[in-house]
């Protein structure tokens, strides 16, 4: 009897060991990921010229630590390592390196800016590092063929020029358009888009002006637009520029249709900072709800943020779709490590990432979900036109989906 017992005894101890290490050996790890962390690295505009966007990083990390205040994803603690970049591409370099040699995080994510992003991204591409949810819509972030490891997050901007094309040919069909833009992937994209949406009508653009980043106001740029005959002003620009172009029109009673690119439609941001007087009347895309419409006050998602927002970053503007922005992008982070299970390698990560199925975020509009494949990056494919009414953004007419490919 004792020789039979200390052989069950034996037979059940080797069995526990032998499912132990069968346990784990199904957990898979790269640098930046163990049982208990997962480590996650990011660049953020604290200071410089595109400061507005700081509120951004300070969302989401705000969001993990409610996440990690609930046990982490897949019982293991996000540690998401944030650097201020000044939205200098140098220094986003610098920066970067120093997050994937130094910190050896598992992946980059929601890196902010167009020239921030190019500045890495063929480097991250090299070191076969996820450049996850690139807070950029420039086409090149949205190219699986040439950057597998690359995958934007916001609405493209060549096919938010294009959905703009499609509103001025229906609505304001013999306009004479000025166009405002950044000297960088992100201007020249909105300028090819909207060129590309006018087609043989693109002669309706009487004059386009560019300005750079670091340009202390574009109030001459505005001037040359308006002497050039434009009744339509299309800026496509970053929060600080377009607040600055809303304020010029305004003071030199100039009155042409403004158009505002999604990236620059924050109330607080732009819109208050401009005037809201100003503001009235301009015209953009959005796909988010708005933290400030009553129209969403018993909305679950919204409540969801609201309390968010209360307990885990309270002197943030809640009505700022900068801070909606943020929550959205760091819960779709979460999903996709969540789907990651405990198989927590970069490859995994973009798999994952590139198989995102019918996902919908608490604060994206009703009738907007995430779906990508391993040929289309695109997160957000869907865009709904409003109109800013003095107060807030008002809807027009129904959502519009493109189809078309890159």
């Amino acid at each position: 009897m004792t020789s039979t017992l200390l052989k069950q005894i034996a037979a059940s101890a080797l069995l526990l060991v032998l499912s132990s290490a069968a346990a784990q050996a199904q957990k898979t790890y790269d640098s930046g990921a163990s049982d208990t962390a997962i480590k996650v690295g990011q660049t953020v505009p604290l200071s410089g010229p595109a400061s507005a966007y700081a509120v951004i990083g300070k969302t989401q990390a705000a969001y993990m630590k409610m996440i990690n205040d609930q046990g982490g994803v897949n019982g293991r603690k996000v540690e998401l390592i944030q650097y201020d970049d000044a939205y200098s591409p140098p220094k986003t370099v610098e920066q970067t390196r120093r997050l994937v040699e130094s910190d050896e995080v598992l992946l980059t994510f929601q890196i902010i800016g167009t020239a921030p992003n190019v500045a890495v991204q063929k480097y991250l591409n090299a070191r076969k590092i996820p450049q996850l949810f690139a807070a950029t819509g420039a086409a090149r972030f949205t190219d699986p063929k040439n950057f597998p490891w690359t995958m934007g997050f916001n609405p493209s901007y060549l096919v938010e020029g294009r959905i703009y094309a499609q509103y001025l040919l229906k609505n304001h069909p013999n306009a004479k358009i000025g166009v405002l833009y950044q000297n960088d992937d992100l201007g020249k994209d909105y300028l090819a888009g909207l060129k590309a949406g006018l087609g043989d009508k693109a002669k309706m653009i009487v004059a386009e002006t560019s300005y750079e980043i670091t340009e202390p106001t574009i109030d001459s740029q505005i001037l040359r637009l308006k002497d050039a005959g434009a009744d339509v002003l299309f800026s496509a620009t970053t929060p600080k520029q377009a607040a600055q172009a809303i304020k010029k029109v305004a003071e030199i009673g100039w009155k042409p249709l403004h158009i505002i690119d999604i990236n620059a439609s924050s109330l607080s941001a732009v819109l208050k900072p401009a005037g809201l007087d100003n503001s009235k009347g301009v015209v953009s895309v959005g796909y988010v709800k708005d933290a400030a419409d009553p129209e969403w006050k018993d909305d679950p998602g919204m409540k969801r943020y609201l309390a968010f927002m209360a307990k885990y970053y309270p002197d943030g503007d809640k009505d700022s779709n900068l801070n909606v922005y943020g929550y959205i992008t760091a819960q779709l982070l979460v999903q996709v490590l969540k789907q990651c299970g405990d198989d927590l390698t970069r490859d995994n990560v973009m798999r994952q990432a590139a198989s995102l199925k019918n996902v919908e975020l608490d604060l994206t509009l009703p009738g907007i979900s995430v779906t990508t494949t391993p040929t289309d990056y695109r997160v957000n494919k869907q865009f709904q036109m409003v109109q800013f009414d003095g107060q807030r953004w008002q809807k027009l007419g129904d959502i519009v989906t493109d189809e078309a490919k890159e």
